[in-house]
């Protein structure tokens, strides 16, 4: 009787009027389920048994991957309170910490989970490596991992000066004279980065967009090309499995 209710159900309209396949109970409708969900579509259709095991990834990449969706979500509720600004900046976390209702649980939890994802890219990367999943046909997916671990890091770098207490200045202040002395560009790329010589309110805004806006925006932009290469590429890298040269696409 269940499964009639449950075959009516995917047959009807409303059903067919948001997906495109029935009861997912045969390979057809279960590949079919993956090809039309906008978020499904990027994975592969089959998935070899190996690569689903924990002790092939140790889930390093997809527990990256809900950090990353976790300090975007704490980091929205951040921005509801927070007002890049040198004068209410410090006060703005004060008032987190002690007038807003769970506020310091949310901001740990960005601090922390920040803290983890880049603990668990740098593992992540490391088992790719070890497994060597950077060979051919994967060498550009392994290009566009590293960009991520990188942006991974300005992640964090350009949260650091947020709070704006003197932890914060003073760390930013040795990160950008670092940057100074990088060759040809390195006192550009400071004063990009500061908008001037000292860290101050231009420094403070830019660093507010770059985390908030632009770096999300292009971690999201390579996230979406690192999953679809790891489809097109035949899935996760096994060495022990040789790969077909038309896999190179």
């Amino acid at each position: 009787m269940i499964n009639d209710i449950a075959n009516k159900f995917f047959a009807s309209k409303l059903w067919r009027s948001i997906f495109r396949h029935g009861m997912p109970n045969n390979p057809k409708t279960q590949s079919m389920v993956t090809f039309t969900n906008v978020f499904l579509h990027l994975h592969s259709v089959k998935s070899k048994v190996r690569s689903m095991r924990m002790n092939t990834t140790f889930w390093l990449g997809g527990i990256s991957l809900m950090l990353f969706f976790l300090l975007s979500l704490t980091g929205i509720v951040l921005m509801f309170y927070y007002i890049p600004s040198t004068g209410l900046a410090y006060d703005n976390m004060k008032d987190l910490e002690f007038a807003v209702s769970f506020g310091m649980l949310i901001r740990n939890m960005h601090r922390w989970s920040a803290h983890m994802m880049v603990l668990f890219v740098f593992l992540h990367m490391c088992r790719v490596f070890y497994a060597g999943s950077y060979k051919a046909p994967r060498e550009f997916n392994w290009v566009i991992g590293v960009i991520l671990a990188v942006c991974t890091m300005l992640l964090s770098f350009t949260g650091y000066l947020l709070p704006w207490d003197q932890l914060a200045l003073w760390a930013i202040t040795v990160g950008s004279n670092m940057a100074k002395y990088a060759p040809f560009v390195g006192p550009d790329i400071k004063f990009g980065l500061l908008g001037g010589n000292l860290v101050g309110q231009n420094a403070l805004i830019r660093f507010y967009v770059l985390h908030c806006i632009v770096l999300p925006l292009a971690v999201l932009v390579l996230l979406a090309v690192h999953f679809w290469r790891v489809r097109k590429d035949g899935g996760i890298g096994d060495p022990n499995e040789p790969v077909s040269p038309n896999l190179r696409l």
